[in-house]
């Protein structure tokens, strides 16, 4: 698949859902992404930190056998060499991460994603080759410890900067995320908010419905 066939894919999907086996609730990160994919999720991220390359690879393998079943990108965190050998769609690279450049070089056909926190490293990213920029953390999330969230009001500074698109991650849950879409968000990425719920097909089914309420609502105004 060509990269802008991937980012047509991309560009169909409003919920991006992040999978962490650490905020899966004691389930297996795949047993998460089972119910995400029959809940009809088709754009999710592998995320794990500080596990061996072999094992990364090996659940980057099943999550790839999974998404490709089910029809769904997938991305990967961090990762390029693992994106590639699993034949994943992506990457998601942070700030300390390989370049944006350099990754666009070895992988002109990946989607490539990166995390952002100001309109200075949105527009770096964005000019070094990005597919999509994130933006966040908006909100306090255990899943960044320590680091301090930028707010949504961020949105509004960079979202008139950009050419490509962009995610919205950091904390964002059911009562939330109207704070988001109202400020143009078209893509929005979880973590907790699906992952650690009780029952992850039907946090899906509502985060999908307070989406497309925000859409319909936006069209009618």
């Amino acid at each position: 698949m060509t990269h802008e066939e991937r980012m047509a894919r991309f560009e169909e999907n409003a919920l991006y859902v992040v999978i962490t086996e650490a905020f899966c609730n004691g389930r297996r990160a795949l047993d998460v992404l089972d119910a995400a994919l029959e809940a009809g999720v088709r754009l999710v991220q592998f995320r794990e930190k500080g596990r061996p390359d072999r094992e990364l690879y090996l659940r980057a393998l099943a999550f790839r056998d999974r998404t490709q079943a089910a029809g769904a990108l997938l991305i990967v965190d961090d990762r390029v060499d693992i994106a590639r050998a699993v034949e994943a769609d992506g990457v998601h690279l942070g700030q300390n991460d390989l370049p944006v450049a350099a990754a666009r070089h070895i992988a002109p056909e990946l989607v490539i994603g990166a995390s952002t926190h100001s309109l200075a490293e949105a527009m770096a990213a964005q000019d070094a080759g990005a597919s999509y920029v994130n933006i966040g953390p908006i909100f306090g999330t255990q899943t960044k410890e320590g680091v301090q969230p930028v707010g949504p009001g961020l949105i509004d500074i960079v979202r008139p900067h950009l050419r490509i698109p962009f995610t919205t991650m950091g904390g964002i849950k059911e009562h939330n995320v109207g704070e988001v879409l109202e400020r143009g968000a078209r893509h929005v990425a979880v973590v907790t908010a699906v992952t650690e719920a009780a029952d992850v097909g039907k946090a899906v089914e509502r985060l999908h419905g307070v989406i497309a309420t925000h859409r319909w609502a936006a069209g009618a105004s």
